[in-house]
């Protein structure tokens, strides 16, 4: 059915004639029915990906570009005097995900649907999700997130099934929203979401509710404070109602597919993304004995079927339960729970690979590399860093269970729909392969030396600028230099992270420019992040980072110079704008911290250059790009591993021996932001990196300035810039999610 046809019968009105929220609800029917025409059965084993978090974004024109006609459409709404961008304005960005581990699992979708592989993704239907973030007062405020319309993505299905808990059973319905694959087939994420789910008991405007009426609150907030047993214990009901309903989804299409369930494994392979869903192992060990399997064979068969992606180095990242929170919200599962760690106990002396340790905590990831048969890390140095430090005890016993999978980006989202004019110049040099096979960007490299080539690509980079800017001033207000340098960082709001490394540089440019010391050009720091409500360190970095955009705004001695924007909610929607509008992207975690990144794959994707240190997937980056075309600053992942095993990191040595640290820290607690932001916020930061500075700004500083101002100094040979930029995008075809699905099939999955 085409377009015309479908508004004719929803509204009896001609394109022209219709408003673009009409247009929105006919291209979502049209879209849909197309998607539907590609779903396809695809042999016998399929991948089962259940993930906490799928931040997916917009739909609309990533499926357009993937079903093909995204082109034809829009050129059919222009003839007709109507903008497809407005109409993309129209739909509402679902509430599904954070972070960097929710948008992966997205592109992992798109990469599974483009390959034409037998998969889907399994989750949680949130109402609310994370929060929306504004500000007020210089201070993160957390008010809900709603997405859900009634003509959405969202389909309503038949599958329901009761999930029981400690005293109680609630049902579980799953929704599926379709994944369409780049000319190829669509696949299906499937949400669970619990029938008595009630949004009123939200109060007021802010995210705080009953966190005890689990009937009512368990699908309305992703990641619910965890700063209480309440909070903690709700995230065990939210994790368990979502795999248990998974599990049971698994085994009834397996038997669908003529698996007798003694054979699961070779119908069915779980990707565990994170700790979160590793409750699917003892609960389909469980339903698999409810059919009569013994426990022994049950526990074989489930480890054959079961696979763990690791995302993290921090150990507070691995989830630990107390198993009497366990006891009361699943207490069903405990029996099993005791059966896995007596077997391990059984085998091995050690005790930190136990699964439950001396504090009668259960430890979710030595579940999953016990009981799964692979486990892998994200990025090259975070596998090492995980075979030889985190996990070494594991990596003794299971050697053939490690594995590497460099994340990856799906970058027809981040090059074909966020970045037309630089998706049609890079087609006009090499022709349109490079859209199903990022690899053929290499074919960029013989333009190196073009001087014709490198002006439109800056002239491409003053577009997306110019973009960013007009955005910015019509959602949030702010203005924006298109001329200046963006300097961008986006990404949770986490000390690891170092977004208070950037600050202190801020307050430091602030200082030279206050005595005289002017930059060739303008800069612009944009940040974009949220924190955890309960993180207060975080929120009181974003605090500071209001604070000094405040401070820097109303002084006309520096204003001209230095600007600082941290933009409000930051989201998807945010980073398709802003990513093809930054110059330098800032990937500056402490070394062996990050276990991938891949807003960097993101940005060199779209031309901008990395200041960062060797840490996570820069790490690749640098080793593709070379020195020349990559800023790398600061100490190695050896000497800080090092510095951590020794204890012996004092922070206050560093600000008592380098003047620049000293003024730069002290400015946080000084009359210039006392007088606009909170003492109580600031006063807190102060004594955080004063007295602990546990992620290790300091030792960093010095060689970050240099760095910073290396890159700012390069920046205005534009010709040299540029060949920078060309050299970044023809190298970032290693870093498709399409890539990564395929290794991940041929060593792990094996579809």
């Amino acid at each position: 059915m085409n377009l015309e046809e479908i508004l004719k019968t929803q509204c009896s009105k001609s394109i022209r004639e219709c408003s673009d929220a009409e247009l929105y609800c006919a291209l979502l029917e049209m879209t849909k029915g197309m998607a539907k025409e590609k779903e396809s059965v695809q042999g016998k084993k399929k991948l089962y990906y259940i993930s906490a978090e799928f931040l997916i974004g917009k739909l609309l024109s990533n499926n357009l570009i993937n079903l093909g006609i995204y082109d034809d459409v829009k050129a059919l709404l222009a003839k007709n005097g109507k903008d497809l961008s407005k109409v993309e304005e129209i739909e509402p960005e679902p509430s599904l995900g954070n972070g960097g581990l929710g948008r992966l699992a997205a592109c992992f979708l798109d990469s599974v649907a483009s390959l034409g592989l037998n998969g889907d993704g399994v989750g949680l239907n949130y109402h609310y999700g994370l929060f929306r973030q504004t500000f007020q007062n210089n201070l993160q405020q957390e008010t809900p997130n709603p997405w859900m319309e009634k003509e959405s993505w969202l389909t309503r299905t038949d599958t329901v099934y009761d999930i029981p808990f400690g005293g109680f059973t609630l049902r579980s319905r799953m929704y599926d929203i379709d994944v369409t694959g780049y000319g190829n087939r669509t696949t299906k994420l499937h949400l669970f979401d619990v029938e008595s789910v009630d949004e009123s008991i939200v109060e007021g405007d802010g995210i705080d509710f009953d966190k005890e009426d689990i009937a009512k609150n368990l699908t309305l907030f992703l990641y619910p404070d965890d700063s209480d047993d309440e909070g903690r214990i709700l995230r065990i009901y939210q994790q368990y109602f979502m795999v248990s309903s998974a599990a049971r989804l698994i085994l009834d299409e397996a038997r669908e597919r003529g698996s007798n369930l003694h054979d699961l494994y070779r119908y069915a392979t779980v990707q565990i993304n994170d700790t979160h869903p590793t409750m699917v192992i003892p609960e389909l060990i469980r339903l698999l004995m409810e059919q009569g399997i013994l426990m022994e064979e049950a526990i074989d068969i489930v480890s054959k079927t079961c696979a763990y992606t690791n995302h993290t180095i921090l150990a507070e990242a691995l989830e630990t339960w107390p198993i009497s929170f366990l006891e009361k919200a699943v207490p069903q599962l405990l029996p099993i729970l005791y059966e896995l760690h007596n077997r391990v106990v059984k085998a091995y002396r050690d005790q930190s690979v136990y699964i439950i340790d001396e504090e009668q905590r259960v430890h979710m990831a030595h579940i999953d590399i016990h009981y799964g048969y692979s486990v892998n890390g994200v990025a090259y140095l975070h596998t090492e860093i995980l075979k030889h430090t985190e996990l070494r005890n594991f990596y003794n016993i299971y050697p053939e269970k490690f594995n590497n999978k460099t994340n990856g980006i799906t970058f027809r989202r981040w090059l074909l729909h966020c970045n037309h004019p630089l998706a049609d110049f890079i087609e006009e040099l090499i022709g349109p392969g490079f859209k199903k096979d990022a690899m053929e960007l290499e074919k960029l490299a013989a333009f190196a030396e073009d001087k014709d080539v490198r002006m439109r690509l800056l002239s491409v980079k003053d577009v997306a600028k110019k973009e960013l800017k007009a955005y910015l001033e019509k959602t949030q207000g702010i203005q924006l230099d298109e001329t200046s340098v963006f300097d961008i960082q986006i990404k949770r709001l986490h000390e690891y992270k170092r977004q208070q490394l950037n600050a202190l540089y801020v307050i430091h440019k602030y200082f030279e420019i206050k005595e005289g010391k002017k930059p060739v050009r303008p800069i612009t720091v944009l940040f974009g992040a949220k924190a955890a409500p309960a993180y207060v360190i975080a929120k009181d970095i974003i605090h500071l980072i209001l604070c000094l955009q405040q401070l820097i705004d109303s002084d006309p001695e520096v204003s001209p110079y230095l600007k600082v924007v941290m933009v409000e909610n930051y989201n998807v929607t945010l980073a398709e704008k802003l990513i093809p509008a930054a110059d330098i992207h800032e990937q500056i975690s402490l070394a062996s911290k990050e276990a991938s990144g891949t807003s960097n794959m993101k940005f060199m994707l779209n031309g901008a250059v990395a200041l960062g240190t060797m840490d996570g997937a820069n790490v690749e980056i640098a080793d593709l790009v070379g020195e020349d075309n990559i800023y790398i600053f600061g100490e190695s992942s050896d000497t800080v591993i090092a510095r951590y095993a020794k204890a012996d990191y004092v922070s206050r040595t560093y600000y008592e021996n380098d003047a620049d640290i000293k003024r730069a820290v002290d400015f946080i607690v000084g009359s210039e932001l006392l007088k606009i932001g909170r003492k109580e916020n600031l006063e807190r930061l102060y004594q955080e990196l004063l007295k602990k500075d546990w992620f290790m700004t300091f030792p960093d500083f010095r060689a970050y300035l240099e760095a910073k101002e290396r890159a700012f100094g390069d920046y205005e040979d534009r010709q040299a810039w540029a060949k920078k930029m060309l050299i970044n995008i023809s190298k970032a075809g290693f870093f498709s999610s399409d890539r990564t699905i395929a290794q991940y099939n041929e060593e792990v999955w094996k579809l």
